[in-house]
């Protein structure tokens, strides 16, 4: 918060941005330790809208889901939700995050030491019993809570919930046996359908570049360009160099400027003018080395 001007929320949202950077790191401390731990508890902030809603949030939940079995454990307060408005918003909550990280979710009623849970499984088992409980409430937010349980009765059936001390321990293996059960239904269900979605997105993106390629010819075929099959005929200077004189082309254009020449003569008349100017210079060379033998010696 000092460094960067934030207030509490920003500072958390920012941590929590800059840790997702180095999550990396986490993967493979949790790699090389797995051999020797059975679980591995990540305490994830409370605030939803960080963790939860977040994209941060959304790639440390997937990194884990994507490597090793994971199981989602909502810890409510129960001394504080015996209201049957409290209750329904941690319920709300607790669907929002269900729904959001698509794993094998729990719902930990801590604090039991203080007021037993049992009232909070009747109300959601219950459905009279929980209509009766908002009846003493006269507020509008009660007729809101009416409707909501309406919609979350279903969310009720599947859900798994325990209850626990965090003080006394009560309730800590009955938390154990239901993230074994948790983690085999990861294995069953939750497994085969993240590689579906994974298998389904990476073919979205294959269709997409393929897409995007096809695109791309046509916008390419689109510009005036000569069809090089067109132009195999046109010889250039390099093919006129290979091809004079090839026995395999019978036929020469009738139209050509230099088809009125005759080649041969050319060639014989620049052959005989060096050949003339050979004998030439020999015979000049001749003529000085006699006239140098002709000088007589001297006495």
């Amino acid at each position: 918060m000092k460094q960067y001007g934030l207030g509490p929320n920003g500072g958390i949202v920012t941590s929590l941005n800059l840790f997702a950077t180095r999550f990396d790191q986490v993967m493979k401390f949790i790699e090389k330790k797995q051999h020797h731990h059975r679980y591995v508890l990540i305490d994830t902030p409370g605030q939803i809208e960080v963790f939860t809603w977040s994209a941060s949030g959304t790639i440390i939940t997937e990194a884990l889901a994507s490597s090793f079995p994971c199981v989602v454990v909502y810890v409510m307060d129960t001394s504080r939700s015996v209201n049957p408005v409290t209750f329904m918003s941690n319920m709300l909550y607790a669907c929002s995050i269900l729904y959001k990280t698509k794993l094998p979710f729990i719902v930990a009623m801590n604090k039991t030491d203080i007021i037993d849970h049992s009232f909070a499984v009747e109300w959601m088992q219950d459905f009279e019993v929980f209509q009766d409980a908002l009846n003493q409430e006269t507020s509008y937010i009660s007729n809101l809570t009416r409707s909501m349980s309406l919609v979350l009765d279903e969310f009720y059936t599947n859900l798994r919930v325990v209850g626990v001390s965090a003080v006394t321990g009560a309730g800590l293996d009955e938390l154990f046996v239901q993230v074994e059960e948790a983690a085999k239904e990861y294995e069953t269900e939750y497994r085969p359908e993240y590689e579906r979605l994974h298998k389904q997105l990476a073919d979205a993106q294959n269709r997409k570049q393929q897409e995007q390629l096809e695109r791309l010819r046509k916008d390419l075929g689109a510009v005036n360009m000569k069809n090089p099959t067109e132009e195999a005929h046109i010889a250039g200077p390099s093919d006129l160099i290979l091809t004079r004189g090839n026995p395999d082309n019978e036929e020469e254009e009738e139209d050509s400027d230099t088809d009125d020449i005759d080649h041969s003569v050319t060639e014989e008349s620049k052959e005989s003018d060096a050949f003339g100017n050979f004998l030439k210079e020999r015979k000049e060379v001749v003529q000085v080395r006699n006239r140098k033998s002709a000088v007589p010696e001297g006495p």
